[in-house]
């Protein structure tokens, strides 16, 4: 993983661009990221993907996360190098999301996740992942009602990480959760 480049690129400020001011981003509208981002990938497009790969797991927490969530899963991307993860894609349904497999059972106050997900950008390096699991009990559920999203800190019990993929354009990738 091409950490010096993206340690570097996160102190000049290249990185994350999308999260808001209130939350100590740079709050980058999106022209202006793509201009930036396109810079970036001109350059070298893996370098690109592993820098730009947060942007992923981070804009369900920019667009539907409550006030602590930002707080708590955007405020620290700004103070270091961290990365996240997007976790949907699945071995049997791909990226059709209608398909998802993965469940998650709500036992008290928490919830107990199973599933695989797979070709996960920055998966193994994110410290923690969006995660979108399958909660409506009625497997024929409209998506509208079936799922749910979750923020997991990478270090979260049961967590298992699978097998480094190599990509021809990517190499710097491990791209599979279990």
């Amino acid at each position: 993983y091409p950490w010096p480049i993206v340690k570097k690129a996160h102190e000049l400020g290249l990185m994350n661009s999308h999260i808001p001011v209130e939350y100590g981003g740079a709050g980058l509208g999106i022209l202006d990221a793509c201009v930036l981002i396109e810079e970036i990938a001109y350059g070298c497009t893996g370098i690109e993907t592993a820098m730009e790969g947060n942007s992923l797991g981070m804009a369900p927490v920019i667009l539907a996360g409550n006030d602590e969530q930002k707080k708590r899963f955007l405020g620290r991307m700004i103070k270091e190098p961290l990365m996240c993860g997007y976790c949907v894609t699945e071995p049997a349904a791909g990226s059709d999301v209608a398909g998802i497999k993965t469940r998650a059972v709500k036992k008290g106050d928490e919830y107990i996740v199973n599933g695989q997900k797979m070709w996960i950008t920055n998966g193994g390096v994110a410290n923690w992942f969006f995660l979108l699991a399958r909660t409506h009990p009625d497997p024929k559920a409209p998506a509208s009602k079936a799922f749910t999203a979750f923020a997991i800190e990478a270090d979260n019990q049961g967590l298992i990480r699978g097998r480094k993929v190599n990509f021809i354009l990517n190499r710097n990738y491990k791209k599979k959760l279990n």
